[in-house]
Formats: structure tokens, C-alpha cells, sequence
């Protein structure tokens, strides 16, 4: 496994340099489309990455952040609200939330189903979904996958349209960006 908890500095250091300008974009235009002070929760949130970037497209929103590492979440900014958990069991009540966000972290959860299911749960009726991370259909996402795996990680990576499918499944209405290597997603639970 990899030792996230003692990698907090170097995630906090570097990590806005694996985040396209178009991925950035992509993730502002989800936020513009949530009301002003809408409760929105970063699942595997590490440093608090896709909180930061939110802010600075906006700052009116309610950010909350989970991560099983505390020694990530500690790089966290004073506006994003921490919790210790896993994406499989999430410490809020039924419809809490307005929208949920994934950057990144959805190929590290122990059981996706289990945390997509809990993702679910907390949203409200039609809360929305944004997930960000590596299309395993390209040579870099392959890499990456199996360079996780080596190191002991679940390496859950979707290609595409098994993650719109999946995500349907559960039912989201997905709509899917590529970006390369990598891809994000907004989704809407009907």
C-alpha cells in the first residue's frame, strides 16, 4: 500500500500539477451549477485539492472533506471542514449533500460499489456527482494501474464507458469529458 498518511507535503506541494487546465475548468463548470451555499463533499479528498481549486471558482460554497489519512488531511485549507473516514462508510446522515467529488480517488476505494452506494445516501434527491481520474484505456492510465497495483493499491480504473455505466447503475446521468489520458465526469442522481 502506498503510505499516503506520510506523503501529505509532496501531495500538497505537487499535486495541482496532475490537474489539467482543462480539468479545472471542467470542475468550475460543475460547481457554477450548484445553488449559493450548497454542501459539497470531497470523497478521498487527500490535501483538500479539488476544495481548493472549488474555491477559487467558489468561495460561497460549503466545502467538506473525507480521507482515511489524517496526515493528508492536515494539509487541508481552514475553509475545507475535515473528517477521518473511508469512502465505504461515510459519517453524515441521508441527504446531506448537495454534490460529491472524486479527484483522483475513486481507483483507491477498497469496494466501489460500497462507495458509490454511500455516495448516494448522502447526496440529496438530484445532488450531483464529479469524478476526475485515469481513462485505463491509454498507455498512461495502463501504467499508472499497474504501477498501483505493484505497490499494493485496489487499482480500481474504469475505462470510460464502464464508469458511465456503472455510475447509470446507481442511478446517475452521466456526462463524460476526455481529457487525454484522463477523463472527468459530472453525473446527476435522477
Amino acid at each position: 500500500m502506498i503510505p499516503f498518511t506520510h506523503l501529505g507535503i509532496v501531495f500538497k506541494t505537487f499535486g495541482s500539477l496532475v490537474y489539467p487546465k482543462t480539468v479545472r475548468a471542467s470542475h468550475c463548470e460543475f460547481l457554477l451549477t450548484l445553488p449559493t451555499n450548497a454542501k459539497v463533499l470531497d470523497i478521498g479528498a487527500g490535501t483538500g485539492m479539488l476544495c481548493e481549486f472549488g474555491y477559487t471558482c467558489r468561495d460561497d460554497l460549503n466545502y467538506v472533506a473525507i480521507d482515511p489519512a489524517e496526515g493528508m488531511m492536515k494539509y487541508a485549507r481552514s475553509y475545507v471542514e475535515t473528517h477521518k473516514a473511508t469512502a465505504e462508510a461515510l459519517p453524515f446522515d441521508d441527504n446531506s449533500f448537495d454534490a460529491a467529488m472524486m479527484g483522483e480517488s475513486l481507483h483507491h476505494f477498497r469496494d466501489v460499489d460500497e462507495a458509490l452506494s454511500e455516495c448516494v445516501r448522502v447526496l440529496k434527491n438530484g445532488g450531483k456527482l464529479f469524478i476526475y481520474d485515469f481513462n485505463v484505456d491509454t498507455f498512461m492510465g495502463k501504467s499508472i494501474c499497474r504501477g498501483e497495483k505493484l505497490l499494493g493499491e485496489p487499482g480500481h480504473f474504469f475505462n470510460i464507458y464502464d464508469i458511465q455505466k456503472k455510475l447509470e447503475s446507481f442511478g446517475f446521468e452521466v456526462m463524460l469529458r476526455e481529457h487525454g489520458w484522463r477523463y472527468t465526469l459530472s453525473a446527476v442522481l435522477c
